[in-house]
């Protein structure tokens, strides 16, 4: 058999270049520790569209049934889709084959266990790791596990679009980008039972990714649609990433929108419906979330970053949405798990219930919250990080100090979070400021040490 690098096995999910870092054989064998961990029972399996996903989904199922575990192949789908499958059909856990937002020579695999609950590298993904790693998988089942075909495609539309009211939109004129990912595949089927007027660009599957990767976050993957929603007037932009769990704006003026800003909005449409809610919000975000949580009459509640934790607090809390700076936007009726079309659909009957624009709607949040979105530093290791994130505590230890995820300073006027990224050598610094000049002065003050 194959070594397998540990490093591929990462916090929320196993994710590496292909073929040299994750093959085939790779993915057998983790197909094997997923059964061997979950346990018997049944799952869904679903893939991306990157030219190495359907030998690496093959490769996967056959791991998993030689293990016991039956499996329903629902074939080419978004993460989550996957997440539906699993939490609406009652089965045992699910997997995604899918690198989400990176290049096209990555792959991975993203994996739930009953009610869509993610496998992280607490609970799951560490134990998959020693299991292979070790070479401890325990041996195949005496019968192996039965495979059969499914298509959730029609229910789940259903389920996403009856987080509105169709009749409510109004007919904007909308700028879509699907960045030849999954969701060219998932959004006709919204978006032609909506009125709005739509330009689809990149909307043709393709794994080769000929246009530009599917990463939103990134500035020259959204070239295409902010040049299109400022050429044709057009009133709002969505973009989304490969896997189509996370979906991105833009405003009339070809403007990124953040996601705390986003995180705002969401809450503000939520609280309208169910006054007196609690909404979940991730350390690194704009002091916006908290305070429209609070003008609603909601309770907001910070929290560490990550999915397995947001889902996780939102079930302890009951909370009705939780956020997350990255565009991860999370729902309670969706079985608490996240997903990349109901926020767009969302924002779209806020503008329409509204009568506003999205520039218009985000206008109160950008004359009074001044944000540096998120700025990446490479790191060498893990005792830089370590080295860093010290002096930043010494540095501002006149402020209040707290450890949550990384570390976190606020002051009366300006507030930072600088943590770790789990998936990559990177260290990402947020931070807010009650006007431009303090927000640039502090910024590049803490870019300075982290730098240095």
């Amino acid at each position: 058999m194959t070594p397998v690098n540990p490093h591929i096995f990462k916090a929320y999910d196993v994710r590496g270049l292909y073929p040299g870092e994750l093959n085939e054989d790779v993915f057998l064998q983790l197909g094997r520790a997923f059964a061997a961990f979950l346990g018997p029972g049944r799952v869904a399996v679903t893939r991306d569209m990157r030219v190495s996903s359907p030998s690496l989904t093959a490769a996967f199922i056959d791991g998993a049934r030689q293990q016991g575990l039956h499996v329903v192949d629902y074939g080419l789908a978004g993460t989550d889709m996957m997440y539906f499958a699993v939490a609406s059909e009652g089965l045992d856990g699910g997997a995604q084959i899918t690198a989400s937002h990176n290049p096209g020579q990555y792959n991975g695999c993203k994996m739930v266990r009953r009610e869509a609950f993610p496998l992280s590298g607490e609970s799951g993904i560490r134990e998959m790791k020693e299991m292979i790693l070790a070479g401890a998988i325990p041996p195949p089942a005496a019968t192996p596990g039965t495979l059969t075909t499914g298509d959730m495609t029609t229910a789940y539309i259903a389920h996403v679009m009856g987080f509105i009211d169709p009749s409510l939109i109004a007919p904007f004129n909308v700028v879509l980008d699907a960045g030849s990912g999954i969701a060219g595949a998932v959004a006709p089927h919204l978006f032609d039972r909506l009125p709005c007027r739509t330009t689809r660009l990149c909307f043709e599957v393709d794994g080769t990714f000929p246009n530009h990767e599917a990463n939103p976050l990134i500035e020259e993957n959204r070239r295409d649609i902010v040049e299109k929603v400022v050429e044709i007037g057009a009133d709002i932009g969505i973009a989304w990433d490969g896997d189509a769990d996370r979906c991105f704006f833009i405003d009339g003026s070809g403007e990124f929108i953040a996601g705390d800003f986003i995180t705002a909005l969401l809450a503000e449409a939520f609280l309208l419906r169910t006054p007196g809610a609690t909404v979940i919000y991730d350390c690194r975000a704009s002091y916006a979330v908290k305070d429209v949580v609070a003008q609603y009459g909601g309770t907001a509640l910070m929290n560490r970053v990550g999915h397995a934790f947001i889902k996780r607090r939102m079930r302890e809390e009951d909370a009705v949405f939780g956020g997350e700076v990255t565009g991860h936007y999370y729902f309670k009726d969706n079985f608490y798990a996240d997903n990349g079309f109901i926020p767009a659909l969302l924002i779209l009957e806020l503008m329409s219930k509204k009568g506003l624009s999205l520039r218009d709607l985000l206008k109160p949040l950008r004359e009074r919250y001044f944000i540096s979105g998120e700025i990446n530093t490479t790191v060498p290791g893990m005792e830089v990080i370590e080295g860093k994130i010290a002096r930043l505590a010494r540095e501002y230890a006149h402020g209040h100090v707290y450890y949550m995820d990384g570390i976190s300073v606020e002051f009366d006027d300006w507030h930072f979070n600088v943590r770790a990224s789990n998936t990559e050598p990177l260290l990402r610094l947020n931070l807010e400021g009650l006007t431009p000049e303090i927000m640039e002065k502090r910024r590049d003050e803490v870019l300075d040490i982290i730098r240095g």
